[in-house]
């Protein structure tokens, strides 16, 4: 198309969840307590791991780094979030459009390949526990790390670049409360399916690349445990993967609902549900999950707090 057609935007008007004065100040109150829960328990993780020794383990490395990325992208979509439900315009600038996906989108991605790195750990863990400070040691943790955020770096820099440097010449009112991407392809005039492709092709990959590695990995972490002589020593096998299975089902079954519904049953509404459901539940109940189904961090806690901090 000319290129001449195209306006310059400068912000976009983000319409929101409602329209409704009175579900707003309700929504508000809802969303900051979900909001400050997930500051307290996300960072209260993060330290608690620091502090105990104890928790000086792989497995807890990587907890600790999902706490950060929960912590990072609630952040990056909550307080901006917040503001428009108290604010009229609700009005965000092209640069902040952008940012707020940029980090939003880096952070999700990180937390895919980490539950995956994570059932790779417990896989080491389960498998060869006498081998297992060798295998998993500080420079495979780092690398692990270091490739979950490069890859996420690598993805979320081409969606951006491709998604806001369209012609943009329509509305610039986006029907949702975050900067996505399917929203925003609907406020372009230029030809948006090489984008959508990208998105697919893209996203596809590393969902299905992260689902392939957790059923791998518990595949050969089932292998291992069945091959543990005692129901004692199998089920305390099974149980140290609990909380992990039931962040991996929440995380990877709101993702696929979201990302690959059939076309014909899209709605902006139902993606603005779910959008709320893993940009703001998932990151409150993580820490939750892990806290209250692990008996290292209730024994970390509880020596936190029985600790004498002024003698």
């Amino acid at each position: 198309m000319d290129e001449g057609n195209c306006s310059s935007i400068t912000q976009f008007i983000l319409l929101g969840i409602t329209n409704n004065p009175v579900i707003e100040v309700v929504l508000f109150i809802v969303f900051l307590l979900i909001y400050l829960i997930i500051l307290v328990t996300n960072i209260g993780m993060i330290v608690l791991i620091r502090m105990d020794p104890q928790l000086h383990t792989p497995m807890y490395f990587f907890l600790s780094h999902l706490s950060f990325s929960d912590l990072c992208y609630s952040t990056a979509v909550g307080p901006k979030m917040l503001l428009d439900l108290m604010d009229k315009h609700k009005s965000i600038s092209f640069i902040g459009c952008a940012l707020q996906f940029f980090f939003a989108c880096i952070f999700i991605d990180a937390e895919c390949m980490l539950l995956v790195v994570m059932a790779f750990d417990r896989y080491k863990a389960i498998s060869n526990p006498l081998m297992y400070v060798v295998d998993m040691s500080s420079r495979v943790c780092y690398q692990l790390l270091a490739g979950v955020y490069l890859l996420g770096i690598i993805d979320t820099v081409m969606h951006t670049i491709m998604t806001f440097g369209l012609c943009f010449c329509r509305s610039n009112e986006i029907n949702h409360f975050i900067c996505d991407i399917p929203p925003i392809l609907l406020l372009s005039c230029s030809d948006t399916q090489v984008n959508e492709l990208a998105m697919f092709i893209f996203s596809g990959f590393i969902e299905l690349s992260t689902i392939s590695g957790l059923l791998v990995s518990y595949c050969y972490i089932i292998s291992s445990v069945m091959k543990i002589c005692s129901d004692e020593g199998r089920f305390k096998a099974f149980s140290t993967c609990a909380s992990h299975l039931t962040a991996v089902a929440i995380f990877q079954g709101t993702l696929l609902f979201m990302y690959f519904r059939p076309s014909s049953s899209y709605s902006l509404d139902q993606d603005k549900m779910v959008s709320l459901f893993y940009t703001l539940v998932i990151p409150m109940l993580n820490p939750l999950i892990y806290s209250m189904r692990n008996k290292d961090v209730k024994e970390a806690l509880y020596k936190l707090r029985n600790k004498r901090w002024f003698k």
